[in-house]
């Protein structure tokens, strides 16, 4: 079973939001060149990270508000996110604002996620969506990142400390929370077949 995409299913309102989330990484990636030159950069990147965040939010329920859920927005949502956390957790990694075993736990579930996500869409003929699990994991993730980008290590260490653990912490939950699902939707495929 092939998963064939139209124009049609990329020319909704929350796909342009997705893919919009996707190109907020390029202005990221080389703003924060400059995160320790001046506060007003750290303003700047915090903007557009929570404007980010926002869009996040938004696609997902203008899609089931306009009736938009399609295959391409399956892929592109979660692809956006991943694209733009994984452009700015490869870009403070390199730049030395956060640490290298951070650094892996992100870059890692992206890789594993993404990689899954290809195989169990072959097998099953379908995209799987973003769930809960996973989009309390990225808000998580994007909290600590807006809180780096404050400079709350030094201004507030203990939200810092906080939100460093708890997105590591879900980042681990979402990996076997979506290799269950992933499980699941392979043995309900299977069972339906064998009917």
């Amino acid at each position: 079973m092939s998963m064939k995409i139209n124009f049609k299913e990329i020319n909704t309102k929350s796909n342009y939001i997705s893919l919009l989330r996707l190109f907020l990484a390029v202005p990221l990636y080389f703003l924060l060149d400059h995160i320790n030159d001046d506060f007003s950069y750290r303003i700047i990147i915090f903007g557009l990270m929570i404007f980010g965040l926002l869009t996040d939010l938004a696609d997902g329920w203008i899609a089931r508000k306009y009736n938009e859920i399609t295959e391409f927005g399956k892929i592109i949502d979660p692809l956006a996110d991943k694209i733009a956390i994984g452009v700015v957790v490869i870009k403070l990694y390199l730049i030395g604002e956060i640490p290298e075993f951070y650094f892996w736990v992100i870059i890692l579930r992206d890789i594993i996620i993404f990689i899954g996500g290809i195989i169990i869409s072959k097998i099953i003929g379908k995209v799987l969506p973003s769930n809960l699990l996973g989009k309390i994991t990225v808000l998580t993730i994007g909290f600590f990142l807006i809180a780096l980008t404050l400079n709350a290590s030094e201004a507030a260490p203990g939200l810092y400390s906080f939100l460093y653990n708890l997105s590591l912490f879900m980042s681990f939950i979402s990996v076997i929370g979506y290799g269950i699902r992933g499980y699941e939707s392979i043995k309900w495929k299977k069972r339906n077949e064998a009917v």
